[in-house]
C-alpha cells in the first residue's frame, strides 16, 4: 500500500495505491485528510479515481440501479504508472490505470493552476488490446466521501446548490438538503445501498437549457465547500448518491445512458473526454471568487475583456428584429450621443418580412436597406462606433433556397431524414463544405461591411445528435461540437480583435467550452427589467462579470427610476444598451449617458474584481437584490429594491472589506433621493430607498473612518 499526499494551492488531495494495486481517491478538500473519517468497512469497489464502462462486462452485486458506481471494468482497474511535473500553468499529475483483461488503459490528467484552488480533470482512454472495445461511460471526476468531514449526520450538514436555467429564467439557483433530493440517510450505523441518485443532465446542443453545467456542495458543519463546472457545449451529466457508507459525486460528459453516446475503440484508438474543473474553498462567495479567477486563466486572451466595450443593440424594447435604414440612422445618433462604442444591427437585416424559416444565405435585404447596408455600417463608423450584425451561422431555415440545393450531409440526420427544430435545419460542422460556407459569410461581413462584432445567436435544439458518419448519434453530436469550437478558434486566429457574442436564445449555452473562446455572453432574453435584476445579480456564478452581457432597455414610456433600475442591472457587468433612445425624454437620456460615463470610470476594476452576495443569491421573488464586486482596495455594490414593504435595509459587508474601507459613495444616479450611512467600524451600509422598483450603485473604499454620508431614516 502506498499513500500519495498532495497539497497545492489550498487543495488537499490524498490517493492510495492499495495492496491489490487499485488506485483510490480518498480525499479532495479544503482541509487535510483525516483517515478516521473513512467509514467504509472496505473500499474495494469504492473510492475509485476513475469509473469506466465498456460493453459486455458484468458488474458486481453491490451496484443498485443505474448509478455510475462499480462500473466494469472500472472496479477492477489496476494502478500502472504516474507522472508528476510542471508546465507554465502549474503542477500536473497524471495517473494511469490498466484493465488486465482488455488491456484498456485510462489516464487521468490533473492540471493545477498556481495561486488558484481549482484543478482541471481530463481523462483519456486507450485500447491497447487485441479486441475492439465499446466505451459507454467514463468519468471526469469521481469522488467518494464528499460528506465525510465533521461529526453531524450528513442529512443535517450537507447542502447542494444547483443552478437551474431556463429561457428568461437563467441563473435560478436552488439549495437542497440531501433528503430534499431523495437521498436521506435511512440507516445511521450501517452502510446504505440505495438505487436513487440525484441526476443533473443535459442532452443536446443547448448545453444550459435546464441547468448550468456546474454545482456546489457545502458542509455547513466544517464550513468547507466543493464546486465544479463541466466545460462542454453539448451533452453532460453529473450525479450525487451513496456508496459504501459515503456520498459520491460523479461528473461526466456524454454517455450512452443519458446522451445516446458510445464510442468503439479499435486497437490503438484513443478517446479524450471533455474537461471538468473542480475546486475547494470555504463558503459560496469564496468558491465563486476562485472559479472566477480560474475562468480568467483558461479564457482566450482578448482585448474585449480588457476594455469592456459598451454595445448598443437595436433589438430589446426597440426594433424587435425589424430593422430598416430609416429606423437605424436616428438610433445610431442616439447611441453615439449616449456614449456607446459598438452598434449592432440585430435580426432581420437579411430578409424582408417574416424571415424566421428562410435564414441561411445571409445576404442583405434591399427592401430594408434600399441604398445597401454598407451605407448604414459606414454611417455607424462615421459616428465613432464599430458596426455589428446578428447572425445564426449554425442553422438554415427550411425555406432557405440554399438548403434545397446542398446534399443531406450538410445537416444533422436521424432515421434517414434531416433533423429540424423550429423550422430550421442544423448544420454539421464536420463537413468541410459547411465550414467553407460559414467562413465565406464571416469574411464577407468583415470585408464588405467593416463588421467588428457578431451577435452569434442559436435558437434551436437538434436533440440527441446525428447518424451521419458516426456509429452513435451522440458521438456525431460530440464530433460536431468539437468541430464547431475548432471553427471558432480559426475565426479568432484570422480576426483576433473580432468580438463574437455567444447568444443562444439568451443564455442557453453558458458553458466554458464556448466561453473559453467568446469574450461576451448573452445572459437572457428577459424583457421585464424588474426580473432581470435577479439574472444580473446571479450571473457572475455562471461566467466572469466582464463576459456577462446584461440588457439595459429604458422603456419608451417610463420615469427616471425605471431608467436607473435598467442601467444598474448592467453596470457591474457588461452593458448591452438598447431601448428606443430616440423617443425617451431628455432627462432620461441624460441618465443613460450618466450611467455609461460612470461605467467607463469603473470598468477597469470590473475585469479583475470577484463577485460577492451580501444578501445571498437572488430569487425571482426577492424584494431586495444585491450584487457586489470586490476589488483590491474597494467594493462596488449594486442594490435593487423591488416590491419590499420596507424602504430600508442594512447590508453587512464585514466579510468583504478586510477592515480597509472607511467611506461609502453613491456613484449612480447623481440625483440621489436615497439616504445612506456607512459604519466603517462594523462595515455596515444602511440604505433607505423610498420608492419601490428603484436601484442604486455604491462604491465603498478607503476614507475617513466612520464618515457619515447622509442622514438615514428607515421606514418600516
Amino acid at each position: 500500500m502506498e499513500r500519495i499526499n498532495v497539497f497545492e494551492n489550498g487543495i488537499y488531495m490524498t490517493l492510495e495505491i492499495t495492496d491489490k494495486d487499485q488506485l483510490k481517491l480518498l480525499h479532495f478538500g479544503a482541509e487535510p485528510f483525516d483517515e478516521s473519517k473513512i467509514k467504509a468497512k472496505d473500499y474495494d469497489n469504492a473510492f475509485n479515481l476513475t469509473e469506466i464502462s465498456l460493453s459486455g462486462f458484468d458488474r458486481p452485486y453491490e451496484r443498485h440501479g443505474i448509478k455510475y458506481i462499480v462500473t466494469a471494468p472500472g472496479y477492477r482497474m489496476k494502478y500502472h504508472d504516474r507522472k508528476d511535473y510542471r508546465n507554465d500553468l502549474g503542477r500536473v499529475l497524471e495517473f494511469v490505470t490498466r484493465d488486465e483483461e482488455t488491456d484498456v488503459f485510462v489516464t487521468v490528467k490533473i492540471q493545477f493552476y498556481d495561486g488558484i484552488s481549482v484543478v482541471r480533470f481530463v481523462t483519456e482512454v486507450e485500447n491497447r488490446g487485441a479486441e475492439e472495445q465499446t466505451l459507454e461511460y467514463v468519468s471526469l471526476f469521481n469522488y467518494t466521501g464528499v460528506e465525510k468531514e465533521g461529526l453531524l449526520p450528513r442529512d443535517e450538514k450537507m447542502l447542494v446548490k444547483v443552478p437551474h436555467n431556463s429561457w428568461q429564467r437563467e441563473m435560478d439557483w436552488q439549495t437542497y438538503t440531501l433528503p430534499q433530493l431523495g437521498l436521506g440517510q435511512s440507516q445511521k450505523t450501517s452502510e446504505q445501498r440505495s438505487s436513487k441518485a440525484a441526476n443533473f443532465t443535459n442532452t443536446g446542443n443547448w448545453s444550459t437549457k435546464e441547468y448550468l453545467p456546474m454545482g456546489y456542495i457545502e458542509n455547513t458543519e466544517t464550513g468547507t465547500s466543493l464546486f465544479f463546472q463541466i466545460e462542454h457545449n453539448g451533452s453532460w451529466h453529473w450525479e450525487i448518491s451513496d456508496q459504501s457508507a459515503h456520498m459520491y459525486l460523479a461528473l461526466s460528459g456524454p454517455n450512452e445512458q443519458q446522451s445516446h453516446w458510445f464510442k468503439t475503440l479499435k486497437t490503438g484508438d484513443r478517446f479524450t473526454t471533455v474537461p471538468a474543473a473542480v475546486g475547494v474553498s470555504h463558503g459560496f462567495d469564496s468558491s465563486m471568487a476562485e472559479l472566477t479567477r480560474y475562468r480568467r486563466m483558461i479564457r482566450r486572451k482578448n482585448k474585449d475583456n480588457e476594455s469592456l466595450a459598451i454595445i448598443f443593440n437595436d433589438y430589446m424594447n426597440c426594433l424587435w428584429g425589424n430593422p430598416t435604414a430609416e429606423k437605424e440612422y436616428p438610433l445610431i445618433d442616439a447611441a453615439a450621443e449616449a456614449g456607446c462604442e459598438y452598434f449592432c444591427i440585430d435580426a432581420g437585416w437579411y430578409s424582408a418580412g417574416i424571415w424566421w424559416d428562410n435564414v441561411g444565405e445571409w445576404q442583405e435585404s434591399r427592401e430594408r436597406f434600399p441604398e445597401g447596408m454598407k451605407k448604414v455600417t459606414d454611417y455607424i463608423r462615421s459616428k465613432g462606433l464599430i458596426p455589428g450584425v446578428w447572425l445564426e451561422i449554425e442553422v438554415m431555415g427550411i425555406n432557405c433556397p440554399k438548403a434545397k440545393n446542398v446534399p443531406d450531409d450538410w445537416f444533422f440526420m436521424r432515421h434517414g431524414k434531416k433533423v429540424y427544430d423550429r423550422s430550421r435545419y442544423q448544420l454539421d460542422f464536420r463537413n468541410p463544405e459547411v465550414v467553407a460556407h460559414a467562413d465565406e459569410v464571416i469574411d464577407r461581413l468583415v470585408r464588405d461591411y467593416g463588421v467588428g462584432y457578431i451577435k452569434m445567436d442559436y435558437n434551436i435544439e437538434p436533440g440527441i445528435g446525428t447518424e451521419i458518419n458516426a456509429e452513435s448519434v451522440g458521438d456525431g453530436l460530440l464530433q460536431h461540437e468539437r468541430a464547431y469550437l475548432s471553427w471558432l478558434d480559426r475565426v479568432f486566429e484570422r480576426y483576433p480583435d473580432f468580438i463574437i457574442e455567444n447568444c443562444s436564445s439568451g443564455g442557453m449555452r453558458i458553458d466554458y467550452a464556448m466561453l473559453q473562446r467568446h469574450s461576451i455572453q448573452s445572459t437572457s432574453d428577459q424583457d421585464d427589467y424588474r426580473m432581470y435584476a435577479t439574472i444580473a445579480a446571479n450571473s457572475p456564478t455562471g461566467l466572469c462579470p466582464e463576459q456577462s452581457a446584461i440588457w439595459s432597455y429604458p422603456l419608451t414610456e417610463g420615469d427616471r427610476e425605471e431608467v436607473v433600475f435598467n442601467m444598474v442591472n448592467a453596470m457591474l457587468l457588461r452593458i448591452h444598451q438598447s431601448g428606443h433612445l430616440v423617443y425617451i425624454s431628455d432627462e432620461r437620456k441624460a441618465l443613460v449617458k450618466e450611467a455609461l460615463d460612470c461605467y467607463k470610470d469603473i470598468r477597469g476594476d470590473i475585469r479583475t474584481a470577484v463577485p460577492f452576495w451580501c444578501l445571498g443569491l437572488s430569487e425571482f421573488s426577492d424584494p431586495w437584490v444585491s450584487l457586489g464586486l470586490k476589488c483590491e482596495n474597494k467594493l462596488y455594490l449594486a442594490l435593487w429594491r423591488r416590491n419590499s414593504e420596507k424602504s430600508g435595509i442594512v447590508l453587512d459587508l464585514a466579510k468583504y472589506t478586510d477592515g480597509r474601507c472607511g467611506e461609502a459613495k453613491l456613484i449612480y444616479p447623481s440625483f440621489g433621493e436615497c439616504e445612506f450611512e456607512y459604519n466603517s467600524e462594523l462595515s455596515r451600509l444602511t440604505v433607505n430607498m423610498p420608492r419601490e422598483y428603484s436601484a442604486r450603485l455604491f462604491e465603498i473604499g478607503p476614507g475617513r473612518s466612520g464618515r457619515r454620508s447622509e442622514n438615514v431614516s428607515i421606514s418600516t
